[in-house]
């Protein structure tokens, strides 16, 4: 039987390009594979990076007769706070999770959304430029300065959340699009990942590699889980679905065991 209150899933990142939808995607599909009740809302009304991608899935199912396990879907109906609030109660009704997509940008709905989540992942590419989000370093010793104020947010929300329920939010940073030919800078934003963490109270984990399939994979709405609907697989595809698996697995998410 579901929790009265579903699983809170956000995916937030104020840059664009760090493959956040296709992560949330993935972790969605995961998630209704193992048998989970899941909801998702895209709450980027231009994009709809992950509306049309459910939507595709759905599409791909009716069109080749077959079973895809496959969340609720809705993007932003309403941009006004109550109408939010009233989606997110009707779409967590009798869910196990509710998984937000949230935009690229500074928005007050993400923010929203990513201050009252039970899980919040971030994705960033594996470069300083996506590490502004969250802190500042130094230009010569790659120190980390001061946290950003997005950061401050997350850690005053973790902090409250705390105070006033004794639990906090997860805080998970995913380590996206990492390439092999990078070592040095890998391991400069590692470090400073690793620092700031301490400081700050989230979580780093590798999150999915730079590959072409993803974005192949778009147009049918499959994902790397679906055996048996994506034909033969490489070598790279198989190592792309372990790394997806381990993925999901370290995010610690409960699914319920059905009665």
């Amino acid at each position: 039987m579901a929790a009265s209150a579903p699983h809170h899933i956000v995916f937030a990142n104020e840059k664009g390009g760090t493959g956040k939808s296709t992560t949330a995607v993935h972790v969605a599909v995961g998630l209704a594979m193992q048998g989970a009740r899941v909801a998702c809302i895209d709450l980027d009304s231009r994009q709809r990076t992950l509306f049309r991608y459910l939507e595709n899935r759905r599409d791909t199912a009716q069109r080749r007769g077959v079973d895809l396990p496959t969340p609720t879907f809705e993007a932003l109906e309403n941009p006004d706070q109550a109408e939010l609030n009233k989606q997110i109660e009707r779409m967590g009704e009798g869910m196990d999770f509710l998984l937000f997509d949230t935009p690229g940008r500074d928005d007050p709905f993400a923010r929203f959304v990513a201050t009252r989540s039970d899980t919040l992942v971030t994705p960033i590419n594996d470069s300083f430029v996506d590490f502004d989000l969250i802190g500042k370093v130094d230009a010569e010793s790659f120190k980390v300065t001061k946290i950003s104020f997005y950061a401050e947010l997350i850690w005053e929300a973790r902090t409250t959340r705390a105070r006033k329920e004794g639990k906090s939010i997860d805080w998970v940073v995913l380590r996206n699009r990492l390439h092999n030919m990078e070592a040095r800078n890998q391991q400069r934003v590692g470090s400073a990942l690793d620092a700031l963490a301490k400081r700050v109270g989230f979580r780093v984990t590798p999150g999915l590699s730079e590959r072409v399939v993803y974005r192949e994979l778009f147009p049918s709405g499959l994902t790397l889980l679906d055996k048996g609907h994506l034909g033969q697989l490489g070598t790279s595809h198989i190592a792309a679905r372990q790394e997806l698996r381990q993925l999901i697995g370290a995010l610690n998410l409960k699914v319920p065991v059905a009665a």
